[in-house]
């Protein structure tokens, strides 16, 4: 295995897409030498981090903590690093298929490289989960380059012409985060923790193609996701002819916009101020005092986040955490992810764990009875997630203390920052 390779095609990657994948693009390849000299390699790096995070350093704060069983954490990783193959399989598979709706030519091993090393960037990311704090940035900065490098790698690889390249990327990015979302669920389940949502694309059905257009039912999943694709078609036009004048200030906004297509919303979306956010958070919750808060805005590449947290305690060992996050620029997805999100629920010897919908909103519950232990959240808005999590007598004081944020006021602010184009 030639390991120095491996190591400059990440490099080149990361550093120098834009000369890196033309080279990429020519190389003789065939699918079982870029699974064996690349691939089963890079996919590996996120599985064997979430394995040391969740097996070795465990999760928890203020004294609290836990680990999955090493058993349970080595089934969990080799599970989530087959299915990462087998996803990546699957999505060169639509890459593939796609290619005559965007006027690029078929080719199942090129298809496989335009995963391959788009995903470099989000499978290196993965390593950082293991960084407190800091590890989901990392890894969501991860994502957004890994965006950026298939919409570079398209033309090379599916020979589609550059001004097309934008809407194939949203499309493929949307089915790629879509059997994301299935993969988090199943591996999920394996090592017993929840995720906030789920993917259910169902009624979906794909018609004729003519011209540029795939034909679908316009109210599935599948036909809204072509809706996405077609306005990311047209920001990345924009975004072509603002790189052609030159002009920085017009190649920030276009991207910014291409970026907001991608994400599912008609036109950008600017998340709101740090300040903003952190006034949300009470002074004291559920008569403990407020310890210490922090807020922090995201803007890299178009995406934008901004999440606040404070930490509650009364000094004798009772500790709580509040988050509210605005997701800003992701604010179509996670209205998607409403609407696909199937209700779920697992209950152990000590407690359960359930998401469903309730009052329109999505939310997430879990409950240890032994340890007292717990969290708590709701989606606002379609567009702010409310969570609770720490020690508390009951769910019910965890719920009371989402309810302590006005949630009333925090969705009238869906719609702020949104611009329409």
């Amino acid at each position: 295995m030639d390991f120095g390779k491996i190591t400059a095609r990440v490099k080149g990657m990361l550093a120098t897409p834009k000369t890196e994948w033309p080279l990429a693009a020519a190389e003789p390849a065939t699918v079982g030498s870029l699974y064996a000299g690349y691939i089963a390699w890079i996919a590996a790096l996120p599985a064997i981090a979430g394995f040391i995070k969740g097996s070795l350093i465990g999760y928890g704060a203020f004294g609290i903590s836990y680990r999955t069983p090493i058993g349970a954490g080595i089934g969990a990783m080799v599970l989530h690093w087959v299915l990462s193959l087998a996803v990546a399989y699957v999505v060169a598979l639509i890459i593939n298929a796609l290619a005559g709706t965007f006027n690029g030519q078929k080719d199942m091993v090129q298809a496989l490289k335009t995963v391959a090393y788009s995903w470099t960037a989000a499978w290196v990311a993965g390593i950082a989960v293991i960084i407190p704090w800091l590890g989901w940035l990392i890894g969501l900065l991860g994502a957004i380059y890994a965006i950026y490098l298939l919409y570079l790698g398209l033309p090379f690889t599916m020979k589609c012409p550059p001004e097309k390249s934008g809407g194939y990327t949203a499309l493929s990015v949307i089915v790629a985060i879509v059997l994301s979302w299935i993969v988090s669920l199943v591996v999920a389940g394996v090592i017993g923790t929840a995720v906030l949502g789920g993917a259910a694309m169902t009624g979906a059905h794909l018609g004729s193609t003519s011209g540029d257009n795939v034909t679908v039912d316009p109210n599935s999943a599948l036909g809204k996701l072509a809706a996405m694709g077609e306005r990311a078609d047209q920001a990345s036009k924009e975004l072509d002819a603002a790189q052609k004048s030159g002009d920085s200030a017009a190649q920030q906004a276009a991207a910014g916009k291409m970026m907001g297509a991608a994400m599912g919303n008609d036109g950008t979306v600017q998340a709101l101020s740090t300040d903003q956010v952190k006034a949300f958070l009470p002074d004291t919750l559920l008569g403990l005092k407020r310890t210490s808060s922090s807020a922090q805005r995201t803007n890299a590449m178009g995406m934008q986040v901004t999440e606040a947290h404070a930490e509650y305690g009364d000094g004798n060992g009772r500790n709580l955490t509040l988050e509210v996050t605005d997701m800003g620029t992701a604010k179509g997805l996670m209205a998607m992810a409403g609407a696909m999100a199937p209700e779920e629920e697992r209950t152990t010897d000590h407690g359960y764990e359930k998401t469903y919908t309730a009052g329109g909103r999505l939310t997430h519950e879990s409950w240890d009875e032994q340890n007292k232990d717990g969290e708590y959240s709701v989606v606002v808005g379609q567009r702010f997630t409310v969570k609770a999590n720490g020690n508390a007598n009951s769910i019910g004081e965890l719920k009371q203390a989402v309810a302590s944020v006005d949630l009333g006021k925090l969705e009238s602010l869906k719609n702020e920052g949104a611009a329409a184009h």
